[in-house]
């Protein structure tokens, strides 16, 4: 069989890698051409378009790359004709993606959608796209099969969270051999995940890192995402005591003893791994003015959507200054405190159900075409 996907996002890259993995597994003769990054190129096929050219992030920004976005739009149909793929799998990235299934819809092409678009949190009204275009919709939340079945009367298979997968798959290593390698020394370590996009590491960076002066009995290290080089870092560290890990995130987070994350993707696997966590966001502000307006939301971290709860403290826009971020840094390291995370942690696992999302939607897939 011939897959053409589609991710738009680091999280994208990672799903759609193990998605081509479990693929392969089923379809021995499986061909692959995809936009997406380092991951799913590893896995093999083409990659036709990186991510770190696609990601727009924030109203403001969507609107003036809109040119881009566009021809990148055209170019994706002309190569997706070229390609005569027997199935188009689109990954999350909806804005784009949605455009994409209404064209190969029309064309009679199979579309399956991985990872919902966020419908539940703003544009609602894209079920009636979604009906029309999307062929399957492979779910990763829990609340989500609820809300496109219960309340939109459109089936959807329930997969399981593909971080799951991620995170049982990676190979271990000791905290002694990760701090060697990089060279950390043995105080414990205080995660700063960024983001993976320029525009977002820009406006979260240098304030993540006001705090390293108040904590030199810890070490503070960067995540660093593939798709940046460490020279775009540099500029924001003013600090001795910060250190930079590229492409070793769940290393990282597998070895800290607390952690300043971006929203995202990212909240979740620090939980999942057990990091007690401050999750942070500060956008462009006109884009988080209308965000404001159109996203009835109680929470922006994917750990108190699923809980429905506020588990994690987040800090957004005015916010998120150094001194509410040393507060609630102080609260990670408080021994109570992290007792009651770690139980919540364990609630939120077990919500998530089990490992094999990749596998599952793999196999529906392959199913669906024969």
């Amino acid at each position: 069989m011939k897959y053409y996907l589609i991710a738009g996002e680091a999280s994208g890259d990672l799903h759609g890698a193990n998605l081509m993995r479990a693929l392969q597994q089923i379809d021995s003769k499986a061909k692959f051409r995809f936009w997406g990054g380092d991951r799913m190129e590893a896995v093999g096929g083409k990659l036709v378009k990186h991510y770190r050219d696609l990601a727009f992030m924030g109203f403001w920004e969507v609107v003036t790359n809109l040119r881009t976005i566009l021809r990148n739009i055209d170019f994706c149909k002309r190569d997706i004709t070229q390609f005569q793929p027997d199935v188009l799998i689109f990954i999350d990235y909806p804005g784009f993606n949605m455009r994409i299934a209404k064209w190969a819809k029309q064309r009679g092409i199979p579309t399956h959608y991985y990872i919902s678009p966020q419908i539940w949190a703003w544009k609602e009204n894209r079920i009636k796209a979604i009906k029309r275009d999307v062929d399957a919709m492979y779910v990763i939340l829990p609340f989500e099969k609820d809300f496109y079945e219960g309340k939109h009367g459109y089936p959807v298979h329930f997969v399981g969270h593909p971080l799951l997968d991620a995170i049982a798959a990676r190979k271990e290593v000791s905290e002694e051999v990760f701090k060697k390698e990089n060279g950390l020394d043995q105080r414990p370590i205080i995660a700063l995940l960024p983001g993976s996009r320029k525009q977002e590491i820009a406006k979260m960076l240098s304030v993540m890192l006001s705090v390293v002066g108040s904590y030199h009995e810890y070490q503070f290290v960067i995540a660093g995402a593939p798709s940046q080089e460490y020279d775009f870092y540099k500029q924001f560290i003013k600090e001795e005591n910060v250190h930079f890990v590229s492409g070793k995130t769940y290393d990282l987070l597998a070895h800290s003893y607390a952690a300043l994350v971006t929203s995202g993707t990212a909240t979740l696997e620090t939980a999942l791994l057990n990091v007690p966590e401050v999750v942070c966001y500060r956008g462009n502000w006109i884009s988080y003015q209308i965000a404001k307006q159109v996203i009835s939301l109680k929470y922006i971290s994917l750990v108190n959507l699923i809980m429905d709860a506020p588990v994690v403290t987040e800090l957004i826009q005015g916010d998120l200054c150094t001194r509410n971020l040393k507060a609630e840094l102080n609260k990670l390291l408080d021994p109570n405190y992290r007792e009651k995370l770690f139980k919540d942690y364990q609630a939120l696992r077990e919500k998530l159900g089990n490992e094999g999302a990749s596998e599952r939607t793999a196999q529906a897939i392959y199913d669906s075409l024969q």
